[in-house]
């Protein structure tokens, strides 16, 4: 099979080898751990302004080609495109990129700020090819090294309720260990709590969240995306039970839904 032919996104991915679920990195996440890149976004690529995150940006060849981006997530790539050169050597000759640093909005949104403008986010070219994002299809090389990058603590965007097949992220656990590790200098910076659903987040977290709040009469579409009216109905749930409100799901707020378990740990299941 070519690597560029299409085929459907392959069931159980998202998984480290030993089980492990990879999760995309969270809005509050990054906000938290690195800021926020610039004042103001659009559809398109913009430069980061924000003095913390400037002088971590790097540019370096990586395998087959060019990249610049957050140092942390440079050095992983690295690793990555030496991991498939020995083991799908195939693949990583028709390797290429179609960005990594891009400050903006995630596509068709206007509040979730993409992953790129920390540049700790990829989109890959196969032999020159995009993979056509949101056909649900996927290029077939794309599957092949998809485990590797998952195996690194890396997540692929064919997970996203958009499937994203071309894109991959450095996920939320590893932002906080890279965060923990002193990767991202200055003062340290008590993450957020890793169960936190706010404004910008996307997956299969926030699919669960709205499916809660429908049971509680919010009538949302059930999207995998947290935008306004995601906001404002968790909201409206807070002031029922007298909760702060805040508009972020954090613990109170998901136990109160019945997506934390009885031993304080989240119950939502991940991508």
């Amino acid at each position: 099979m070519e690597p560029t032919q299409l085929v459907a996104v392959p069931p159980n991915i998202n998984r480290t080898p030993d089980g492990r679920t990879v999760v995309n990195a969270k809005q509050a996440t990054m906000l938290a751990l690195l800021g926020n890149p610039r004042a103001d976004y659009g559809e398109d690529c913009r430069e980061p302004t924000n003095p913390r995150i400037k002088p971590l940006i790097v540019a370096r060849r990586v395998g087959p080609m060019k990249v610049r981006g957050l140092e942390p997530a440079v050095d992983s790539l690295e690793r990555i495109m030496a991991d498939i050169a020995a083991r799908e050597p195939d693949i990583h000759a028709i390797l290429g990129s179609a960005g990594m640093l891009c400050a903006r909005f995630v596509r068709g949104s206007t509040t979730a700020i993409s992953n790129h403008s920390w540049g700790t986010a990829i989109d890959l070219t196969l032999a020159g090819k995009l993979d056509p994002r949101g056909d649900g299809l996927v290029q077939a090389g794309l599957v092949r090294i998809a485990p590797i990058f998952n195996a690194h603590d890396w997540y692929w965007g064919a997970g996203f309720r958009t499937e994203d097949g071309m894109h991959f992220e450095a996920s939320d656990g590893l932002i906080r260990a890279w965060a923990a590790q002193g990767a991202f200098g200055g003062g340290a910076v008590k993450p957020p709590t890793a169960s936190m659903l706010s404004l910008g987040d996307r997956g299969p977290q926030v699919r669960e969240l709205q499916a809660a709040l429908n049971l509680h009469g919010a009538g949302l579409l059930v999207d995998g995306d947290f935008g306004r009216d995601t906001q404002a109905a968790v909201m409206a749930f807070q002031g029922r039970k007298r909760l702060a409100v805040d508009g972020v799901a954090g613990r109170q707020t998901l136990a109160a839904l019945g997506l934390v378990g009885a031993a304080g740990q989240a119950a939502l299941q991940p991508a």
